[in-house]
Parts: structure tokens; C-alpha cells; sequence
């Protein structure tokens, strides 16, 4: 009975997030908790959706798992407004109940490893219509 109290907090699909981003940095709770300096029982408790992080927690948070402030913050936000949020591909990965977080992190890596790869390229390999007929000389 106290399992389903704790997962209907608002906080727990943060927690959640938080978790699979702890996951995906390969840190432990402990780890976690010395480079935020933040105790790891208060980041079990927010991991677990008892608790709601500061701003600070959060951007101490969004440092340590190399995240982006803003994201981590707004991920937060909508947590708290109910508002709906903006679906990414790194988003719909990460919030898949399908997916175990073996197979988010196998699918994470290869999705930025193909964006990256993109983004090292000139601006007219990423517009694949750039090339198509162009080939032949006049």
C-alpha cells in the first residue's frame, strides 16, 4: 500500500528521469551524491519522488550528469505544472515504458553517435536533397 502512495507523488516521474540519467552517466547513488555534494539519502528520496529539489540541487544535478540546466529545470517544471512536455527524441527514448534502461542507453548511444555525426559533416551532407541531381556536370 505505501508503493502506490509513493508513486502517485507529483515528483516521482522526475525521480524517475533522474534515476535513468544517473543510470546513463554509469554513477551510482553514491557517486552521485560526492559531485553534487548533496547527502545520498536526500537523492534517494528524490530519486524515489519524496522529495522536490531546489534549484540549486537541480543545477548541481543538471553539472554532475553533464545535462543542460534549462532542460533538467524545465523537466522539472512540467513535472510541477502538469503541463505536457515537448517531445524529443531523446525524451521519448528516455520516458518509453517499453524500454529497460539497458536498451535506453543502447538506443541513446547510437542516436547521438548518428547526430554526431551529422553535426561533423558540411552543411550540404545534412540536407539529403542537397546532393540528389546535382552529381552530373552541365
Amino acid at each position: 500500500m505505501a508503493d502506490n502512495a509513493e508513486t502517485d507523488q507529483p515528483w516521482d516521474a522526475f525521480g524517475t528521469y533522474l534515476r535513468s540519467q544517473r543510470q546513463l552517466a554509469q554513477l551510482s547513488l553514491r557517486q552521485l551524491a560526492a559531485l553534487t555534494k548533496v547527502s545520498n539519502p536526500y537523492l534517494s528520496q528524490i530519486e524515489r519522488g519524496l522529495h522536490r529539489p531546489s534549484i540549486n540541487i537541480i543545477k548541481s544535478l543538471a553539472e554532475a550528469l553533464n545535462l543542460s540546466v534549462s532542460d533538467l529545470l524545465a523537466h522539472a517544471a512540467d513535472i510541477a505544472s502538469g503541463e505536457e512536455r515537448a517531445t524529443t527524441t531523446r525524451a521519448a527514448i528516455l520516458n518509453d515504458p517499453h524500454l529497460n534502461d539497458t536498451q535506453k542507453s543502447a538506443l541513446l548511444a547510437v542516436y547521438h553517435s548518428m547526430v554526431d555525426a551529422v553535426s561533423d559533416e558540411e552543411p550540404a551532407a545534412k540536407d539529403p536533397s542537397a546532393g540528389a541531381g546535382q552529381a552530373e556536370a552541365p
